[in-house]
């Protein structure tokens, strides 16, 4: 088939559209860490950098801890909706804890940001964006409801776990999924 036959075109653009799309997604993510790597203003190791490594840290222990938990549940309960660990507290604790690691990015490069630069901390508002409103939590949401919206179980953990934010205080016991 010729390149320009209209299959070919269309296979292309739908490429170049994703292509574009995840492009953008990560020169946003990651633009108060390159703008602040691309600095010229000298920084040293200050308040802001220990609280931003900190709560990088917290995000990214969090992130790979559910992460880890997941795959361990999914291993054992195959099918099964997860409500342990970290998933007991918050329905998506990896996704908190991927915002909460751009968050902390964003605070290290302030300091090193000026004028135009400021537009970097857009960072974590575009992840937060992405993950609760665009592709993570909405799509996971549907998912799940289409899945398990018939098992009282799982309408048991919707109503008692937050979506997002995971509440601090041990969980009531309930009957575990699986």
């Amino acid at each position: 088939m010729a390149i320009g036959s209209s299959t070919k075109r269309g296979n292309f653009l739908r490429f170049l559209g994703v292509w574009t799309i995840q492009g953008l997604w990560v020169s946003l993510t990651a633009a108060a860490a390159w703008i602040a790597m691309s600095s010229t203003r000298n920084q040293s190791i200050d308040g802001w950098a220990v609280v931003g490594g900190l709560i990088w840290l917290l995000g990214i222990t969090i992130e790979v801890t559910a992460d880890l938990q997941k795959s361990a549940w999914n291993r054992q309960h195959k099918g099964r909706f997860i409500n342990v660990g970290l998933w007991s507290r918050s329905r998506h604790p990896n996704y908190f804890g991927e915002i909460l690691l751009w968050i902390g990015i964003a605070i290290i490069a302030l300091p090193a940001l000026s004028g135009w630069q400021y537009l970097g901390l857009i960072s974590p508002v575009f992840v937060t964006l992405l993950l609760t409103k665009v592709s993570g939590i909405p799509l996971l949401e549907k998912r799940a409801e289409k899945k398990w919206g018939d098992d009282p179980d799982y309408h048991r953990y919707v109503e008692r776990t937050p979506v997002l934010i995971p509440r601090l205080s041990a969980p009531r016991p309930t009957r575990q999924a699986g």
